[in-house]
């Protein structure tokens, strides 16, 4: 094999064509390669390896981005069949922002239609597969972003999380995710975009296969905002608060947390205990029962009605609609809530409480251990039967609250567990420490195939 054609095969193992169907290609394989011959250049004519740390931090890494960010010259569908033909003429501005930083872009990967689904599916690309297992979802909807890196056929990857779809993702293949504080890392080049309440839950961050890569990348997505997430400061890991919950509370929606995914965080707590001496406690906090219940109320947007999505059921029965059956499902399911203004008015009024409460609760030192999905990946097609067991990562995007996603080997299957970190508003530089903590105790991503 030559080495320009790894990528190419790695992509194709994991359920990937690097074509597709569409004419123009998802990838640049050939403008990366130039691309890398200027950085090789530049690094010859360089005065210094300290000017060019300085000026471009990400030199030469190489990076994939979500296909629902723009980045010039390649698609940028979001896996809508009516913009198959869609190529973005710009770049999102946490792209620009990764370019101007020295990096890479390889091409762009696979999500849901619309970003609206945690397995990543569509009538334009097809679906994704998890590299552990190819019968395996990659999660959404940053799925392939989270099968390439799990694959080793990136480095670095942009993703964008509003119900957790680069927690899930992360998770559910083994590598780091990490969800900002909302309103820190800009949006912007996305499609969809959020608009109404939504742009105050919708996050973009950076998923990787090595803790350490998180802060460095975070610090280029965040660009002038770097500040408010406190990554300059020490953090003396026995100083921290350390909180742990082991499930949701036994929520009607949600599946029961796996014995594995337990154990995995019950090793963490002896860990940070027999370690570091410290003490951590274990809380049970009522509201979390109702997570799903309080994402979908304060995500039904009042200015958004958009346009009932019965009629598209309809045509999926009998095979003429363009869409998924997850995004005719979960449009549905929106449209539906909103046909019950007093009691959603008390779930909005419910998670306010939950975030005063959760702030109270970590304070300025604090990081709650919680699990990132209540199973491991699941087999294709399997999450219809469990729609809502995202809400263990939805939650923390209506609290607006920093969460990494750290993962802890492989269960007995030889499938990625994990678990969130969680912490108040701005205190980023807390769970990013814990999580390269718990990297070098744990071993962090295991390679596909290597148990």
């Amino acid at each position: 094999m030559q080495p320009e054609d790894e990528p190419v095969t790695k992509l194709r193992y994991i359920g990937i064509d690097p074509l597709g169907p569409l004419q123009q290609s998802r990838w640049r394989f050939e403008e990366a390669l130039q691309e890398a011959q200027q950085v090789d250049k530049l690094l010859a004519e360089s005065p210094g390896d300290e000017y060019l740390e300085e000026k471009f931090p990400l030199l030469g890494v190489p990076i994939t981005v979500k296909e629902a960010f723009s980045l010039h010259g390649m698609p940028n569908t979001s896996g809508l069949v009516n913009r198959c033909n869609v190529v973005a003429t710009s770049d999102a501005t946490v792209v620009s922002r990764l370019k101007q930083a020295g990096a890479i872009p390889l091409g762009v990967t696979n999500c849901s239609e619309l970003c609206m689904w945690y397995e990543s599916s569509n009538r334009v690309y097809g679906r994704t597969n998890n590299p552990y297992d190819l019968q395996r979802i990659a999660g959404g909807s940053s799925g392939g972003e989270g099968s390439v890196l799990a694959a080793a056929c990136s480095v670095i990857g942009v993703g964008s999380d509003i119900g957790g779809s680069i927690r899930m993702p992360a998770f559910f293949n083994g590598v780091f995710g990490h969800k900002p504080t909302t309103g820190v890392v800009p949006n912007d080049g996305q499609f969809p975009n959020a608009h109404g309440v939504r742009t105050s839950f919708l996050c973009t961050g950076p998923m990787c296969r090595y803790a350490e890569d998180l802060e460095p990348v975070l610090r280029v997505m965040a660009g002038p905002g770097v500040n408010k997430l406190k990554l300059n400061e020490k953090v003396s890991l026995d100083k921290i608060k350390f909180l742990c919950m082991d499930h949701d509370g036994g929520s009607i929606f949600v599946s029961p947390v796996d014995k594995e995914i337990l154990q995995a965080q019950k090793k963490v707590v002896e860990h940070l205990e027999g370690e570091l001496g410290v003490q951590v406690k274990h809380v049970a906090i009522h509201k979390m029962k109702y997570s799903f219940q309080i994402w979908s109320a304060m995500m039904s947007s009042k200015d958004s009605d958009g346009q009932w999505p019965l009629w598209e059921w309809v045509k999926w029965l009998v095979g003429m609609s363009s869409h998924t059956l997850p995004a005719i499902a979960l449009g549905l399911t929106e449209k539906v809530m909103k046909l019950n203004p007093g009691g959603n008015a008390k779930l909005v009024s419910m998670g306010k409480s939950l975030k005063e409460e959760m702030e109270a609760l970590l304070g300025p030192d604090g990081v709650l251990l919680y699990p990132s999905h209540p199973t491991v990946a699941p087999q294709h097609n399997c999450p219809i039967c469990m729609p809502f067991n995202f809400a263990y990562t939805a939650i923390f995007n209506v609290l607006g609250l920093p969460v990494t996603q750290c993962p802890l080997g492989l269960s007995h299957e030889g499938l990625p567990l994990g678990i969130q970190l969680v912490a108040a508003s701005y205190n980023d530089h807390l769970t990013l420490a814990v999580a390269r903590h718990l990297e070098g105790a744990f071993g962090g991503w295991v390679l596909p195939g290597k148990l």
